[in-house]
């Protein structure tokens, strides 16, 4: 079965970084979206970033240009890589993949940022 699997979450401080990846399983990796979606506590999931599978990345307004999403065919791995993170950065980050839309989920990794 598909199964998506983040890592890389913590606790950090205003103006830090952080590197989540995922890695997918039960999947043929390289001609899947692969995507990142955020939770904040009592608000609806948002979209953060995804990727095509040619490695096209597209990003959410709020975190253009502090924010990179990259993909590792050869691993089955995503990656995002987060910059300048704020307290309002804070959410239940979650992996995404897809063909026609996203229809897989990881558990997601808890991205806490202090001020």
């Amino acid at each position: 079965q598909v199964q998506l699997v983040e890592s890389g979450g913590g606790l950090v401080q205003a103006g830090g970084s952080l590197n989540l990846s995922c890695v997918a399983s039960g999947i043929s990796f390289s001609i899947y979206a692969m995507g990142w979606y955020r939770q904040a506590p009592g608000k609806e999931r948002e979209f953060v970033a995804d990727i095509t599978s040619g490695g096209r990345p597209n990003y959410a307004d709020s975190v253009k240009g502090r924010f990179t999403i990259d993909r590792d065919n050869a691993k089955n791995t995503v990656y995002l890589q987060m910059n300048s993170l704020k307290p309002e950065d804070t959410a239940v980050y979650y992996c995404t993949a897809g063909r026609y839309g996203f229809d897989h989920w990881g558990q997601g990794t808890q991205v806490t940022v202090s001020s």
